[in-house]
């Protein structure tokens, strides 16, 4: 043991600015997300649950992954909108670990929901007719408790058996408890940490990437064996999917690219933001705008309010 080292117990978030009116700005912009990231969310839940004609494989996977965007969100962003108040913008070490190890696990099963939204497509296009065997609903819990406990024992787990020892200083340029972030301040073999934790993210973002690619080649083969008319239709049921695999993908590659890459000191937090504030924002939005059903019940809700309100 080294005894000049110093151990911290809490970590310090150097945020985005000193400047009181810059926060100001951030405060109210960030609250407007998160309102939006909220509502929307709790609206996609509240649809799937209340309405019969929503209770199928793909709205029960669309149902999951608004509850991970809002896993995620409130996660970081009530803490981020008080420290933009804060003078000294600290946070203990223990609830710096259980924000850690909840966005970790939330991300890792995004990256399989991900997957498994991509696979239920492919039977849905590639194999209609058997799709109520292959997706039934004793097929879909089981992949629902195989992607949480996957990604607890993948991402958790690991962090839970070899806990970081923290050594001063103790602040990082960020405005959470990223996981890149809190290894550099790692008393031993910082830089080791930091790339074994990379190959491991990598590999297990890469992975359900490429399982989606092969899906949506299969996807692709059996919908040009379908007629020119109902191509449009076939493929309008993936859009969203693909909208929202290419924003989460892409800023989860970035971010491991951009960590093992010489990079601006605040790229990491503003690929943060985007990740894990941003993209939870725009999900329900997606779904909400490229499918008709939601769609449809949006409207029939709007009209139901109209008429309680005349």
């Amino acid at each position: 043991m080294d005894l000049n080292r110093t151990y911290v117990t809490e970590v310090i978030f150097l945020g985005f600015s000193a400047n009181p009116e810059i926060n100001i700005v951030l405060f109210l912009l960030f609250f407007v997300i998160y309102l939006t990231t909220f509502i929307g969310n709790t609206l996609i839940i509240c649809l799937v649950i209340l309405y019969h004609q929503l209770h199928t494989p793909m709205y029960y996977f669309l149902c999951i992954l608004s509850f991970v965007d809002l896993c995620n969100s409130s996660t970081v962003v009530p803490r981020l909108l008080i420290d933009l108040f804060s003078v000294r913008r600290s946070i203990p070490l223990g609830a710096c670990a259980v924000q850690l190890y909840i966005v970790l696990l939330m991300g890792g099963t995004e990256c399989l929901l991900l997957a498994i939204m991509a696979y239920d497509r492919y039977v849905a296009i590639s194999h209609p007719l058997h799709y109520l065997i292959l997706m039934r609903w004793e097929v879909c819990y089981r992949l629902t408790a195989f992607l949480w406990i996957t990604s607890f024992f993948v991402f958790v787990f690991p962090s839970l058996l070899s806990p970081l020892t923290l050594c001063n200083p103790n602040q990082i340029n960020h405005f959470m408890c990223e996981v890149i972030a809190i290894m550099t301040l790692s008393c031993y073999q910082a830089n080791a940490n930091v790339i074994l934790i990379l190959v491991i993210c990598f590999i297990n973002i890469l992975l359900p990437f490429v399982f989606i690619l092969g899906t949506y080649i299969g996807i692709l083969c059996s919908v040009l064996k379908i007629h020119s008319t109902q191509r449009s239709k076939a493929l309008s049921t993936c859009t969203s999917h693909i909208t929202v695999v290419v924003l989460f993908y892409g800023s989860a590659l970035v971010m491991n690219f951009g960590a093992m890459s010489p990079y601006s000191k605040n790229q990491g937090k503003y690929i943060t933001v985007f990740y894990l504030i941003i993209c939870p924002m725009l999900n329900p939005i997606i779904y909400s705008l490229n499918n008709t059903e939601v769609k449809n019940k949006l409207r029939y809700i709007n009209k139901k309010k109209l008429l309680v309100c005349n």
